[in-house]
C-alpha cells in the first residue's frame, strides 16, 4: 500500500506564495504519475496539476503560469509551488498517486490519495 501525507497549507494574503509538500511512503515503486487536486467548499474536486514519471506536466488553465508541480523521486516527495495566489485558490488540496503514467492528453485515474491540506487565501 501507499501512504500520502500533505503539508504546507495555511492562510496567506492574495498575491502571496505557499509551497505544498506530499511525502509518499510504502510501496512507492508502484507510483508513476502524481498529481494535486483541490476541492473548494460546495464544489467538485478538480485537477490542479499532474506530473509523469519522466517529468511531463499538465496544469489546469486556472493555475497555469502561477503554480509549479515537481517531484523528488529520491525523497519520494511531491511539491506544488503556488505563487500569485488568489482568493479563488482557497480549497482543500489533495495529493494523489497513480499506478498508470500520465501521457498527454489522457489524465490517468489516481489510485492513492492523501487526506488533504487546507489553503486559505484572504483578499
Amino acid at each position: 500500500q501507499v501512504q500520502l501525507v500533505e503539508s504546507g497549507g495555511g492562510l496567506v494574503q492574495a498575491g502571496g506564495s505557499l509551497r505544498l509538500s506530499c511525502a509518499a511512503s510504502g510501496s512507492t515503486f508502484s507510483i508513476n504519475s502524481m498529481s494535486w487536486y483541490r476541492q473548494a467548499r460546495g464544489n467538485k474536486r478538480e485537477l490542479v496539476a499532474i506530473i509523469s514519471s519522466g517529468g511531463s506536466t499538465y496544469y489546469a488553465n486556472a493555475v497555469k503560469g502561477r503554480f509549479t508541480i515537481s517531484r523528488d523521486r529520491a525523497k519520494n516527495t511531491l511539491y506544488l509551488q503556488m505563487n500569485s495566489l488568489k482568493p479563488e485558490d482557497t480549497a482543500m488540496y489533495y495529493c494523489a498517486g497513480g499506478n498508470s503514467d500520465y501521457k498527454s492528453p489522457v489524465i490517468p485515474r489516481m489510485n492513492y490519495w492523501g487526506k488533504g491540506t487546507r489553503v486559505t487565501v484572504s483578499s
